[in-house]
């Protein structure tokens, strides 16, 4: 009798290891949850490409922008079969929302992490021939003028939104807020001069600084990047201890099988090894993170615990 139990379990495992043997054996969808041509858009396609080749099937780039992110996360973390064929990139934005907002969804328990791909700074920007020249010109205008400053952002609780909510609530300079479905749908009203400013990550904004169409006056991070030597950070023009980076990275549909985490997994670190992909996060000023499945889910875990602390001491309010 235990034979024949044990002959029937060989049996049902045997379609599901022959499957992930196969695996994939179509293509690969990667969900990217904002608009077209934004920092998550741009670095996307490079990397699908990269992990297509690693994979031998292509990485189809699917757009479902909206609501900060959340619109594209929540199809992925509730529509999308655990199959290994479709999943997020996801930004920092995931990790803050679980204490900003309340979610449909429950990133921590209805997707998985799978890699992490980058670290980068946003490089606050203006129209290129805007009455901004400096960063300084950029405070007195906000302290003149309370609220008349604004500034766009893929949507509530972005990494774009979010640098300009710790500069005007953690440091009392009173900026204006309007989102947007993503950073690539703000440039058109910034470059007009309809929004003063943009906190873009350098990826999507490096191209449009070096085209004279918008004028770099700050730079998100700690250290100045090397790719803008004469751009300062926040925190060296008068608003000590302020940083933030937006962070990338790939999440499956929770109860994605382990043989396919493990393949996209590889993928990613394949894709990032390439000359195109280090090249374009060279360029970016982009930091490293955890690649590997399980380090990168702990590096997810502690940036969820930051910005609830931050909520929680009043540092960030929590989005309406």
């Amino acid at each position: 009798m235990r034979a024949n139990l044990f002959s029937m379990a060989l049996l049902l495992l045997a379609p599901a290891a022959a499957e992930a043997d196969l695996y994939p054996a179509k293509p690969v969808t990667m969900v990217v949850p904002y608009a077209a041509g934004g920092s998550s858009d741009v670095l996307g396609r490079v990397l699908a490409l990269k992990m297509g080749e690693a994979l031998g099937q292509n990485v189809i780039i699917e757009l479902k922008p909206g609501a900060g992110g959340n619109i594209g996360a929540e199809y992925v973390a509730r529509q999308a079969r655990p199959d290994g064929y479709m999943f997020l990139f996801g930004a920092s934005s995931l990790a803050s929302n679980v204490s900003l907002m309340k979610l449909p969804f429950d990133p921590k328990k209805d997707l998985l992490p799978l890699a992490g791909v980058t670290a980068i700074p946003n490089l606050m920007i203006t129209a290129g021939d805007g009455p901004l020249k400096t960063f300084a010109d950029f405070v007195a205008m906000a302290r003149q003028a309370p609220g008349s400053v604004t500034y766009g952002s893929s949507g509530p609780g972005t990494g774009s939104h979010l640098a300009g909510e710790l500069l005007s609530a953690g440091y009392g300079l009173s900026l204006t807020h309007v989102p947007y479905k993503g950073s690539g749908a703000v440039y058109p009203d910034l470059i007009a001069g309809r929004i003063t400013v943009l906190f873009d990550a350098m990826g999507s904004a490096l191209g449009q600084v070096k085209g004279g169409k918008v004028r770099a006056l700050a730079i998100t991070s700690s250290k100045r990047s090397p790719a803008f030597p004469d751009v300062p950070t926040i925190a060296e023009s008068g608003f000590p201890g302020y940083e933030m980076v937006t962070w990338f990275g790939f999440f499956a549909p929770a109860g994605t099988p382990r043989e396919m985490i493990d393949k996209l997994n590889d993928a990613t670190a394949r894709a990032l090894q390439s000359a195109e992909v280090r090249d374009r996060l060279q360029q970016s000023g982009a930091e490293a993170i955890p690649v590997g499945a399980g380090e990168f889910g702990k590096y997810f875990d502690a940036d969820v615990e930051r910005w609830s602390r931050l909520v929680k001491a009043g540092k960030i309010a929590p989005l309406p």
